[in-house]
């Protein structure tokens, strides 16, 4: 098993990508931390992943304390966090002209402020031990640009950064960090998404998926969570410094940076 007795932490795990990553993880021999706002997804999650394999932690990724909290709390069960997946997410569509300040600061807040708090709290406990890997769940959107999505883009952009700075540091105390950037999935986000865009684009939900959303892949398929959360196991399974402060684009090739 490629992470046998390691103890993983994983935000937004209370379904989508999130859950299979932490299904794959445990499958990998891991325990599982699963952290989501919802506190009864986080619960049925970890039921379903096994007790001693996986705790619940209601986690509002935004706020210091929940985030510090819920940490110590996985310190306190499992001794030690040998990974992050800082997957938690949300999505707002809207023409830049018509988003307001709140919805962008909401977007901006749950991907980076949310990324940097768990970031934080986890790297306390990784340097002492000297071992540890960060993988953040960026998206095509962190290479490409789409209408509709300033704030999401931006802050998926800003994973990137985020990541290879925390790869530059992280290095003299054996931590690596990564970005895995899935194109669409679909997940309860991009259901939303479908109406919304045609009803911003003025077309209709199905060519949202065929002229928009799969566009640009080689195959018209979306990409599946279990294809992301094979992507997150690559990233946390590596051995060495040797791959650290990189992105992994996982999109049908939608893009190919």
């Amino acid at each position: 098993m490629r992470l046998k007795d390691q103890v993983a932490v994983i935000t937004g795990a209370g379904g989508g990508i999130g859950l299979e990553i932490a299904r794959t993880f445990v499958r990998e021999g891991a325990s599982v931390a699963v952290a989501d706002l919802d506190g009864g997804s986080a619960a049925r999650a970890a039921t379903e992943l096994g007790a001693g394999q996986a705790i619940p932690l209601a986690m509002d990724v935004t706020r210091e304390e929940e985030v510090d909290a819920g940490v110590t709390r996985v310190i306190e069960t499992f001794g030690r966090i040998d990974i992050l997946v800082c997957n938690a997410g949300v999505q707002v569509i809207s023409r830049l002209e018509a988003l307001t300040l709140a919805e962008w600061q909401k977007v901006l807040a749950v991907h980076l402020d949310g990324a940097f708090l768990a970031t934080r709290a986890a790297l306390r406990h990784m340097y002492p031990r000297g071992r540890g890997s960060i993988i953040y769940m960026g998206s095509v959107h962190s290479k490409e640009a789409s209408v509709l999505k300033a704030p999401y883009v931006a802050a998926k952009h800003g994973l990137i950064g985020l990541a290879q700075v925390v790869a530059k540091e992280g290095a003299r105390h054996g931590v690596r960090a990564n970005v895995v950037c899935p194109g669409f999935v679909r997940t309860a986000l991009v259901e939303r998404q479908i109406p919304e865009q045609a009803r911003a684009l003025g077309i209709s939900e199905q060519e949202v998926v065929s002229s928009v959303m799969l566009k640009e892949t080689v195959d018209g398929k979306f990409t599946t969570t279990r294809d992301v959360a094979e992507a997150a196991l690559f990233f946390a399974s590596f051995e060495s410094a040797a791959l650290t402060g990189q992105s992994l684009v996982v999109s049908h090739g939608w893009s190919m940076h």
